[in-house]
């Protein structure tokens, strides 16, 4: 399987999935520190990967995407952005309901 295809099978497999630098327990920057207080504050689980220990997704990524920066959030598939749009999306109450609405739809089937 190529980095590529690992990637995409990650990004659909997982709701809400992060990639960033190093864990939600310990993040390795200011950023993904960031991003990970305003995912939790929303109170749902996510799932992560730390780009740290595989530079070979964290080269991809930036190509998948289409966004050149970490942390990177995607829900339901879809990039959602990096730190400053998840700050912006959480302050405003809509990183919330993107996060709700991807659980509920999870849990319908």
């Amino acid at each position: 399987m190529s980095v590529m295809d690992a990637i995409k099978e990650q990004v659909e497999q997982n709701d809400i999935l992060l990639y960033m630098k190093g864990t939600p327990q310990q993040p390795q920057c200011g950023f993904s520190a960031r991003t990970v207080q305003a995912l939790m504050a929303c109170g749902e689980r996510f799932a992560y990967i730390n780009i740290l220990d595989n530079p070979e997704v964290r080269e991809n990524l930036k190509v998948y995407s289409n966004w050149p920066t970490f942390p990177q959030l995607f829900i339901k598939g879809e990039l959602v952005g990096g730190c400053d749009i998840i700050t912006e999306l959480y302050e405003s109450g809509e990183l919330k309901e993107m996060i709700s609405g991807a659980v509920k739809d999870s849990e319908d089937g």
